[in-house]
């Protein structure tokens, strides 16, 4: 009897140690667990404490939507930092196909700036560092924005809303180095903006006319472009009227331009440039420029990523409509077969003169 009731109190004791070990063991899990979770939001590193000037703009993503001021923010689809093991960059992701923002064709993920200037009293600069990681895989190759990214710009907030400047990379499939150039695009005299065209400067590689022959045969590849991943840097001065572009990258050549956002030099069909009337005239966009070009317009700077190949048929406009897989606009598909435009950002500066004003009218009409 004695020897039952110690068995049982044993035994008692025996269960009442597991259970405390497990509880005991529990808590210690669920406190890991409570740190890891805590370690892994205090080592979130957002885009704003690696390029702190996010104050000074609002972010379009990829899905159409205004996110607005993007301090402490990201979204693992579009807007994200990434380390390369040196460094930590800005993500700006966009896919061919999707929801898009205002009246573009194109995706973007893109930086615009809350305020706008007059280029003729204009101070304004806008300098960045970045690495273009991936282009379209898909697209017709006759047509000339197909594979191609925009990773800065000056936009018009009034009128015709024209961009006096967009700095393009484009590499073709199969080719290990792409290229550099920059557009201007008129800003159409009269009341008609259909008949808008850009011109287009190399500044590595090729400009935007150099396309392939058919379909699917590519131009020779720039023998001095730039590859994916290649860093690449860009300073925009617009100072009294006068645009001046600088590119820098190391292991090439730097180059400069000079642009005066003032005074047009197309002012008659006779000033139109060849390049322009090989591109853009069969589609009829040949159009003149007024005579004071930007002048009286309230601009403002944009950077990031804005896809220029699309799903659109190239018989809707052989320049901009790509033709190029979307997948129904299913973003994940694109992102995993490479039909998407992915650009990353190390560093990012910003001057705003003193004459600029609020830019929400831009914003207004295009939320």
């Amino acid at each position: 009897m004695i020897k039952n009731h110690l068995s049982q109190v044993f035994y008692c004791f025996i269960i009442t140690i597991i259970l405390v070990f497990n509880s005991c063991k529990d808590k210690i899990n669920s406190e890991n667990q409570t740190k890891t979770e805590q370690t892994e939001v205090s080592k979130t590193v957002y885009a704003s404490s690696v390029i702190p000037f996010f104050d000074q703009w609002k972010l379009i993503l990829g899905d159409g939507s205004n996110a607005g001021i993007a301090t402490e923010f990201e979204n693992k689809d579009f807007f994200y930092t990434q380390n390369d093991g040196k460094d930590n960059w800005v993500v700006f992701k966009s896919p061919n196909g999707g929801d898009t923002h205002g009246t573009s064709n194109n995706t973007r993920t893109e930086l615009a700036q809350t305020k706008k200037w007059y280029p003729k009293t204009a101070n304004d600069k806008l300098s960045a560092t970045l690495k273009v990681m991936n282009v379209s895989a898909t697209g017709d190759a006759t047509v000339a924005a197909s594979h191609s990214v925009v990773v800065g710009q000056i936009h018009s907030a009034d009128a015709f809303e024209n961009e006096p400047l967009k700095i393009f990379y484009k590499k073709y499939p199969g080719h290990t180095k792409g290229s550099v150039f920059w557009h201007y695009e008129i800003n159409t005299a009269g009341d008609d903006n259909a008949k808008r065209w850009d011109y287009s400067s190399a500044v590595w590689g090729n400009d935007f006319s150099v396309v392939g022959s058919d379909v699917s045969t590519f131009p020779e590849e720039p023998k001095e472009g730039i590859e994916l991943g290649e860093e690449f840097s860009y300073q925009v001065v617009v100072k009294d009227g006068i645009m001046n572009l600088t590119f820098t990258s190391p292991n090439h050549e730097t180059k400069t331009f000079t642009k005066n956002l003032l005074l047009s030099e197309y002012t008659t069909k006779s000033d139109i440039p060849e390049q322009t009337k090989k591109l853009f005239f069969p589609i009829g966009q040949d159009g003149v420029e007024r005579s004071e070009a930007y002048a009286g317009e309230g601009c403002f700077f944009k950077l990031g990523c804005y896809n220029q190949t699309n799903g659109k048929s190239p018989e809707v406009n052989k320049n901009w409509c790509s033709g190029a897989e979307t997948h129904g606009g299913d973003i994940q598909k694109q992102y995993a077969d490479g039909n998407y435009a992915e650009v990353w950002f190390k560093t990012g500066s910003i001057s705003v003169s003193d004459t600029a004003v609020s830019n929400d009218g831009y914003f207004a009409k295009n939320d």
